[in-house]
């Protein structure tokens, strides 16, 4: 997927003034929101279990080479077989060698946002092999050619009438008159095209929610049922998975298990959990000749040890998202690569640099919203500070923030000069919009009054008034 991160302020106006996204962000921001918070009130010990993931997610990451090494070890025991992959291109090198040798000309795809940072799709047809998406959202943005703007409602940018109108284009079979009145007749239209899929697939390749040090299990989980089509009927199925998405224990994966769908979804569990060890055994009515699991890295172990680790602990849920006031108006094709909102913020300039991203860990309002529904308690503001200060010091940002900055820290130095200023800065912009009581145009500010109007100042200084309260409270003492 091609990065437009650098553009992110040119791509949220176009979100901004896009009325069909802009409809379909309103219509559908409150059910994720409205659901997450009446399943953890239905959850009276959620927050506790929040501390739990938080330190199951720590205590492996302090452990991590021995758990990586624990699980691989389980996986080889069950059959399977683990594929080390540094970078993007090793991964993308291994997919396609198991395809290939796997004679495969058709893969089905249950959703996997490694696969989108792979470019997984595209590699494989540049190769004369055929990916088919079987996650119903992720299937009709194959029909439109477009990416995910979301990690785990992938088509969240959609209405239902772009929905219809992608199948009347694809499916040129459809009757004229077939009308799509509710959500069961849009999947009974896939259903109809993606069951044949399922049946003629040489390879499944699918994601992986968590990976089991203990069993060398893989876990997924989907709403549709999708993931357990695309890997138990093929001959063949790949995981595709970070090396974040390990936990110790079957107990620890139930524990994740627990915060991811409430936090996601609002459900106390996703309707599929399939849990996935190895290749099939004698008596086994199902299940892959071959499993393999391609375990990427792509800059995330140079994370460990760093400012950033913390990031590691992300389970994918998308609540920071779901409640990000910037995300809920722009929406995730603005974000410009595979993570949008503020775990992208922080993720993405790890892994395609900051130089390229620096836009989005300053597209935030520090609202702390998304630390606060975080299930695993990932102090995401401060990590998005910790890039602008990178990239502050490595002179990326731009020449009028830097001056403005330096001018504001010359003031600061002086304190005494710093009061001098504001009380004539407000005296000022009081008299300049005595009239209306906001000012809509301000010289040296006109990217802030380009969208909003300035409040005037009234009353006095905070210094001043401070000054005032500490004599007043000193002469009532």
């Amino acid at each position: 997927m091609l990065s437009t991160s650098p553009a992110f302020k040119e791509n949220a106006h176009q979100a901004i003034a896009d009325a069909g996204l802009q409809k379909a962000l309103t219509r559908t921001r409150p059910h994720f929101q409205g659901r997450r918070a009446k399943a953890v009130e239905a959850l009276p010990e959620f927050e506790r279990l929040r501390d739990i993931g938080r330190d199951i997610k720590n205590h492996t990451l302090a452990h991590l080479d021995f758990y990586l090494e624990t699980w691989a070890a389980n996986v080889e025991r069950a059959g399977g077989q683990v594929h080390w992959c540094a970078t993007a291109d090793e991964a993308r090198a291994a997919v396609l060698g198991i395809c290939e040798r796997a004679g495969a000309k058709t893969v089905t795809k249950g959703k996997s946002m490694i696969s989108e940072e792979l470019g997984i799709n595209e590699h494989l047809e540049q190769h004369g092999i055929t990916p088919v998406e079987t996650d119903l959202g992720e299937y009709i943005l194959q029909l439109r050619h477009e990416p995910p703007s979301h990690i785990i409602a992938p088509a969240f940018h959609l209405n239902r009438e772009d929905w219809e109108e992608s199948f009347r284009r694809s499916h040129t079979d459809l009757p004229a008159d077939r009308v799509f009145r509710e959500r069961r007749d849009i999947l009974t239209e896939a259903r109809s095209k993606l069951r044949a899929r399922f049946l003629a697939a040489d390879v499944g390749i699918t994601g992986a929610n968590f990976l089991i040090a203990e069993t060398g299990s893989s876990v997924i989980v989907t709403n549709e049922g999708n993931g357990d089509l695309t890997q138990t009927l093929p001959r063949v199925h790949i995981v595709l998975a970070s090396i974040e998405k390990m936990v110790p224990t079957l107990e620890d994966a139930t524990n994740m298990l627990r915060l991811l769908a409430r936090s996601a979804t609002g459900q106390d569990f996703s309707v599929y959990t399939t849990f996935s060890t190895g290749v099939r055994r004698a008596g086994d009515l199902d299940g892959p000749e071959e499993y393999h699991v391609i375990l990427l890295d792509n800059g995330r172990s140079a994370m460990l040890g760093t400012e950033f680790q913390d990031m590691l602990r992300c389970i994918r849920c998308a609540a920071c998202m779901n409640h990000c006031p910037v995300y809920n108006v722009v929406g995730g094709h603005a974000y410009g690569w595979v993570y949008p909102g503020p775990m992208g913020a922080v993720l993405t300039p790890t892994l395609i640099g900051v130089d390229q991203a620096g836009n989005l860990p300053n597209a935030s309002t520090f609202c702390g919203k998304c630390e606060s529904v975080c299930p695993v308690k990932i102090p995401l503001p401060k990590m998005m500070r910790h890039w602008r200060e990178r990239e502050f010091e490595r002179h990326l940002t731009p020449s009028t923030v830097r001056t403005n900055l330096a001018l504001w820290g010359f003031f600061a130095r002086r304190p005494g000069l710093y009061r001098l200023a504001t009380r004539i800065g407000v005296g000022v912009l009081g008299w300049l919009g005595r009239r209306r009581g906001r000012l809509s145009r301000l010289p040296f500010a006109g990217g802030w009054t380009a969208g909003r109007d300035l409040p005037t100042p009234e009353g006095e200084t905070f210094f001043a008034r401070y000054a005032k309260e500490q004599r007043r409270q000193r002469g009532a003492s």
